[in-house]
Order: C-alpha cells, then structure tokens, then sequence
C-alpha cells in the first residue's frame, strides 16, 4: 500500500517547544478554583522565565475540571501572563465533553491543545483512532496527540505516527508514558512534529537521545529552575552539571511519585511559600504525616539545587 503524504504542515510542526509548565490548579474544599492561589503560582512562573503554561492536564486535576473552572483558570492565567504560549488539555469521557472544552480553550486563545484519550474504559486502537479524527475534524486549534497510560488508554507509536502523519490539525505528541519508542520513530522516521516529553522521569534520556522539542513538566509548576536548567543543559548531556540535575530529579521524583502528583506538587508550592495546599477531597492523617516527611527531607534537597541550577537564559 502506497503510504499517504504527511499531512502536518511543515509552519506549524515546531509550534510546540521549549519548557512548558503542568499548571496546577489550586482547589478549595467546596471545589471552586482558589484564583488567589492560582495567581501567585502564575507571578512565581513567570518571574523565573517560563513562558509557555500547559492548562488542565494531569497536573491540572482535568479530571475535575468544569467548563466554568477552565474559564477561572483561563482568566487568571490570561490577565497575568496574557503575552505567553498556553497550551490547554481537552481531556474528557467522551467527544462532546472533548469538543466543548475544545471551544473554551478556543475562545481564550490558546496556541494549541493537549488531546488525551477517552479516559476510564479501556480502548483498542482503531477506537483512539477514530476519535482523534473525529475531533479533529471539529475543532481549528493545533492539536497535540497527549499519551496518557498512566489514566487512560495508551496510544502506540504506530497509531500516534499514523495519525500525525495523516490528520490536519495534529501537528505532534506530548508522550507521557514509560517509553521513548514514539519520540524515536518521529525522529527516524523524519516526520514533521513536535516531539514533546510529558514524563520528567524521560527527559534526562530524551535530551541525551536528542528526540524531543520541549517538555510539559509537572515538576516545573513548582521547581521551574530544575527543569530548565537541564532542558538548555541539553547541549552537553554527558556534562557532571547534567549529571547532577538528572540525580537531583530522580530524587524528588522518587519523593513525588509516593502521592498523586497532585498533591504532592502542592505541597511543594505551600513549602516554598507559593501557595497553601488546599485539596478537592480529604486527606488522611497518615497521608499528612508522610507529607511532613517528605518536607523534612525537601528542605535539604532545595539547597543542594540552589547550588546547583543557576538561572539559566534561553
């Protein structure tokens, strides 16, 4: 069979690059947005250089996330860092849901979109295929395929090459699985794309491997200057301070990765006195005390990074 020609337009295929922030998204008990929190996390973002913001991903909760929380979320972010690159998820159960979170992000002019997949039911390929078409047939934004294993069905690297190969509008991936075999056939196979890690376990690897464009980091809503400082080491990836900055995100990863993201970041940004940890549910008092734990042993860890991850310039 005759492959047919690549559909991503070769303008659009490096829109996507650079370091992005997984913006969290402050909630109260009641489940509103803390708008008040949110903005101290955008004015501590953007006074350390980053100038792109993923809305509404995984860090972002978009799970729990309304049509009316995405346009709080949108008018903090819009009002406070209105000149930067936005990318917002659409995530959703099922294409309605998709395409009116599609036409908020849309109307508060977001660069592009992060399009996981149908989450809860597990899904075969020719289903995730289907439905990425049928959204992209719907909407105008630049579209980032989003592989999300981890909470809804895994894309294959054949299935995400065939469809940015093949559909107008999705112009690469943001891959957030356990594995580098997507970014590595877009790069060797010479498809236009934007080659995005969504897993900061795989940058350091990635950056080495020279596979990815940019990063949607969760790491980086709260510790900004460790991801940047390793994603403009890229240059050097065999370098000691390389080195050093992989170390130091493996350790906080690990620390991490005993909470749901979530709130683990959170309770990072109430350590470093950018916001209170405020929760959508209840949090056990043992989950409180490994989170004291865990500040315990955070306090030691930020010095050797200060040490280390200078402010970095693009």
């Amino acid at each position: 069979m005759t492959a047919r020609p690549i559909a991503v337009n070769p303008m659009t295929a490096n829109l996507v690059h650079g370091v992005y922030a997984a913006v969290l998204a402050p909630r109260r008990a009641d489940d509103s947005i803390d708008e008040a929190a949110l903005s101290r996390l955008v004015e501590f973002l953007l006074e350390r250089d980053i100038s792109g913001f993923a809305l509404n991903g995984a860090t972002g909760e978009f799970c729990l996330t309304t049509p009316d929380h995405l346009r709080v979320i949108f008018s903090v972010v819009r009002r406070l860092a209105g000149g930067t690159k936005i990318l917002c998820g659409i995530g959703a159960a099922g294409t309605a849901g998709v395409l009116e979170m599609a036409r908020i992000a849309a109307g508060e002019g977001a660069h592009g979109v992060l399009l996981p997949m149908p989450y809860f039911f597990p899904y075969q390929q020719e289903d995730l295929d289907a439905f990425v078409r049928a959204v992209a047939e719907s909407i105008d934004l630049p579209i980032l395929l989003y592989n999300l294993p981890e909470f809804a069905s895994a894309l294959e690297p054949e299935t995400s090459c065939r469809l940015i190969r093949e559909v107008p509008g999705v112009i690469g991936i943001k891959d957030s699985g356990q594995s580098l075999a997507t970014l590595r056939r877009l790069t060797q196979e010479q498809i236009p794309a934007c080659r995005i890690i969504g897993n900061d376990g795989l940058l350091a690897g990635a950056l080495r491997e020279g596979v990815c464009d940019g990063v949607v980091s969760g790491v980086a809503c709260v510790l900004p200057e460790l991801i940047r400082a390793l994603f403009y080491e890229r240059a050097a990836p065999h370098s000691a301070r390389f080195e050093q900055l992989t170390q130091l995100l493996d350790e906080i990863r690990e620390q991490l990765g005993r909470f749901p993201t979530p709130w683990a970041l959170k309770w990072i940004a109430e350590a470093r006195g950018i916001c209170g940890a405020t929760f959508a549910q209840p949090v056990s008092p043992l989950r409180r005390e490994q989170a004291r734990q865990m500040m315990g042993w955070y306090g030691s860890w930020q010095e050797n990074l200060s040490g280390i991850a200078a402010p970095v310039r693009q």
